[in-house]
């Protein structure tokens, strides 16, 4: 029988995660699975209670939260992973803002779906990503997405304001970061044997299709190909910007002359004139940066999930 290490932010979602523990525990026994519940406490502790997990012989490792809690879980996984321990699985419970990792792996939204989901325990394998730069010099794994320029920005506002979650969050904050962040840095992005140099609004290296909770940054990504899917958007002008925001919610932004997209294993964003500011997957990397690089790690983790492929 399987054993599973619960582990949930209960900051996340507003404190959403705090008042529906009771709600898991109680659905999970209805399911009679053998698990083991705590709360985090701090930034970074999920990442060590996902490497505690797997080196003490859990099989399934269940982040309950938002991004930022499943992007730790995966780090701590991975980093167990580095370490010798044993394949973990990992699961995922939506109670965040975005819960963009989620939907680009087929996890449910709704939570007694998602606690259903983990009781079938159907498993498929997918790529992690390893950001390393800024402020993360030894490198940072991500699950869904990395974002450079515009869209990072956005992020940050977004957790700004107290006064609104979910995707109107991320609507609200892309508009007040087209006044705040509209004068793209000059970048060199190198990936796969060709290069582009030029002022770029933002630059995107998704392993899964949805950023902010509802801007389709790579419609068509698979996060189990072995490839980047990437969404690089030139300088353009504020009006531009706000012609470009209906697109992306839409995943037809390619269909914008300012707009490229490619695949990649490898890229390498490099600041020639101004800073980058990036994340990933929600997670600041740097406000700052000079050079960040992306590196695709093929089919590293088992995820639990509804399906054998991510939501349509």
């Amino acid at each position: 029988m399987s054993r599973y290490k619960i582990i949930i932010n209960p900051v996340s979602g507003r404190g959403t995660g705090g008042r529906v523990v009771t709600l898991i525990e109680q659905t999970l026994r209805e399911h009679r699975l053998d698990f083991d519940s705590v709360l985090t406490e701090r930034p970074w502790h999920a990442a060590e209670l996902a490497q505690q997990a797997a080196a003490s012989g859990f099989d399934i490792v269940v982040a309950v939260g938002g991004d930022g809690t499943a992007n730790e879980v995966l780090n701590g996984l991975m980093l167990a992973k580095r370490a010798g321990s044993k394949n973990v699985a990992m699961g995922v419970l939506s109670v965040g803002r975005g819960n963009d990792f989620a939907f680009g792996v087929g996890a449910p939204h709704d939570l007694s779906e998602g606690c259903r989901v983990l009781a079938q325990n159907r498993r498929r394998a997918i790529d992690v990503g390893l950001a390393t730069g800024g402020l993360y010099p030894a490198g940072r794994y991500f699950g869904n997405g990395v974002g450079i320029g515009f869209d990072a920005v956005v992020g940050f506002e977004a957790v700004k304001l107290k006064w609104l979650s979910g995707f109107p969050s991320y609507i609200v904050a892309a508009l007040k970061t087209i006044f705040l962040y509209y004068r793209a840095p000059l970048v060199k992005i190198e990936y796969d044997g060709q290069t582009i140099t030029q002022p770029s609004l933002m630059v995107s290296i998704m392993n899964g299709r949805r950023l902010g909770g509802g801007f389709m940054m790579a419609p068509h990504a698979q996060s189990d190909d072995g490839l980047f899917d990437l969404c690089i958007a030139q300088q353009v002008s504020r009006a531009h910007i706000f012609a470009l925001i209906p697109k992306f919610m839409g995943g037809t932004q390619a269909t914008d002359p300012a707009v490229k997209t490619g695949q990649a294993q490898r890229v390498v964003v490099t600041a020639l004139e101004g800073v980058l500011p990036a994340h990933a997957d929600g997670e600041t990397l740097c406000v700052e940066g000079r050079e960040l690089t992306l590196e695709l790690l093929p089919r590293q983790i088992e995820i639990v999930t509804q399906s054998p492929t991510p939501e349509r």
